[in-house]
């Protein structure tokens, strides 16, 4: 994986770095961020790191987690060489209403097929497996040593976008990444301990509601989580991560969306595929995006308009 060099220069050069990822964020975004954050600081760097969203409960296990800072308005002056990791336009992150305030060079660091053309340098890589996986050939390419904390931070991200080594993008240097990263302290044992065996009572509960809900419709499976689901039984929205990916382990399903309620008479649509069904491109047909087989959308529509808008898409894309 080749990291451009301007951007190797940009971050030798330059002192201070705003660095932003997208809302809603997961173990790729948030791994990534974090990790390059301490290695930009282990450099003499300053950075500020931004999530308009509180961390999720299951990810504070992450070294540094406790870096983030969901407060903007006292920033506008320290938007200096702003980096979007994960994502790659201002308002996925929410900070467009920043941009007037940002100086000085806009960097984006990304691997989604639905590319943009925000950040004056710009290194998307749809191929790459994970952010994470980028992130690990820069620290790399920085001359900086990976801690045990960069390591599992780094570690977590490249396995949520794997599906802990279980999807096709799971490659040879993948493996060899990561192998890299146990040896500077990554302890895969705990990471997917943290990851996929401590939930809470009221998220597995949720999950139990969110099942009963499911529907096939010509191999796509649909389940739903309403405002009232959440009200029952104490779960927050962020804890339905990943609840899009258990339909999909029906043999005959083709592509699992998941609809979450949200303010305003919008939802949230989670898609996942299985083989060459190429959901990115479904999202964007709403103005979403994401990657082949993993990707999302907002939509102001009752439930039942939704699915027939998403069965319409999937006959035309056919």
């Amino acid at each position: 994986m080749n990291v451009p060099d301007v951007l190797i220069t940009l971050l030798k050069r330059e002192k201070r770095f705003f660095i932003a990822t997208h809302i809603n964020p997961e173990g790729d975004a948030l791994g990534s961020s974090i990790a390059l954050s301490m290695a930009l600081e282990s450099m003499g760097k300053e950075t500020v790191l931004y999530d308009r969203d509180p961390v999720p409960e299951f990810y504070r296990f992450l070294p540094g987690h406790d870096r983030f800072t969901r407060s903007i308005s006292n920033l506008k002056s320290q938007i200096s060489n702003l980096i979007l990791l994960d994502c790659n336009e201002p308002e996925r992150a929410g900070i467009s209403q920043l941009m007037e305030h940002a100086s000085q060079t806009t960097v984006v660091i990304d691997h989604h097929e639905t590319e943009r053309d925000f950040g004056a340098v710009r290194w998307i890589d749809p191929s790459a497996p994970a952010t994470g996986m980028m992130v690990y050939h820069l620290i790399k390419g920085l001359g900086v040593v990976i801690t045990g904390d960069i390591a599992t931070n780094l570690y977590a991200a490249i396995a949520i976008d794997t599906g802990t080594f279980r999807y096709r993008n799971t490659t040879p240097e993948v493996l060899r990444v990561c192998a890299a990263l146990i040896d500077s302290g990554a302890d895969p044992a705990s990471i997917a301990e943290a990851m996929y065996e401590t939930w809470s009572e009221k998220r597995f509960k949720l999950l139990v509601s969110v099942l009963n809900t499911l529907e096939i419709v010509d191999g796509v499976a649909f389940t739903y989580a309403t405002k009232e689901m959440f009200r029952e039984t104490g779960a927050s929205p962020e804890e339905t991560e990943n609840f899009s990916n258990f339909p999909r382990m029906i043999g005959t399903i083709k592509i699992s969306a998941f609809f979450r309620e949200m303010d305003g008479g919008y939802l949230k649509a989670s898609l996942r595929s299985r083989g060459d069904t190429n959901v990115a491109r479904i999202a964007e047909m709403f103005d979403g995006g994401g990657h082949r087989n993993a990707a999302g959308y907002k939509i102001k529509a009752d439930l039942r308009t939704a699915k027939e808008r998403l069965l319409e898409a999937l006959r035309k894309c056919k």
